[in-house]
């Protein structure tokens, strides 16, 4: 049995087509990007025993930053990532929680300014990479990370995470990376995001 799998999508590949993330791109992204993922991982650590029986947050923190585990940190943070990704988006987003707001106006300014800041987060991010809204054991803050970095290996907790790499909106948006990420808040699952954030806020 490999030791890490691709959770299928909690929503239809469609689902979230009329707020402004196109089926085919979910399907590519999720169906080939993502499982490519898991499957280089699968075979690096069949490979290595120090990987096996290992948590993906182990694994990655135990291959970060070192060159020899390059290509094991590229999958598992990748993996990891887009778990995080897909979970984070819903066709049915709601609003964001009192308990999550209140944080996000105490320590971002408001959720205007929050938005605003993230999306500059996002589109300022060069070439590939993420924007998160993380809880750093003290208060919320808003970072970017390149390529298959994560907020985790320095010790924050993502809560929320949007994909800039081209791959995740190309195809409808084409270089349009601002326009992408004005259509991806209206998916954004903040039942889920204040249903992390309450496991580091409590």
């Amino acid at each position: 049995m490999a030791a890490f799998e691709l959770p299928p999508l909690p929503y239809p590949h469609n689902a979230l087509a009329e707020r402004g993330m196109c089926q085919e791109t979910l399907e590519l992204h999720h169906d080939k990007h993502h499982q490519a993922y898991v499957t280089a991982l699968n075979g690096f650590v069949e490979k290595d025993p120090q990987l096996q029986g290992k948590s993906l947050e182990e694994i990655i923190k135990l291959s970060h930053a070192k060159a020899e585990m390059a290509p094991v940190f590229n999958n598992a943070g990748q993996h990891w990532n887009h778990i995080i990704f897909w979970e984070n988006m819903s066709p049915n987003g709601g609003r964001i929680p009192g308990k999550l707001e209140q944080k996000i106006n105490e320590d971002l300014g408001g959720v205007q300014k929050f938005k605003d800041d993230f999306k500059t987060a996002a589109v300022g991010q060069f070439g590939s990479g993420w924007a998160w809204l993380v809880h750093d054991g003290s208060g919320l803050s808003i970072v970017s990370t390149a390529n298959q970095d994560n907020p985790v290996s320095d010790g924050q907790t993502p809560i929320l995470g949007v994909d800039v790499w081209e791959h995740a909106y190309y195809l409808k948006y084409n270089n349009r990376r601002p326009d992408y990420l004005d259509a991806w808040w209206n998916v954004v699952n903040w039942s889920k995001v204040a249903e992390g954030f309450g496991k580091v806020s409590d």
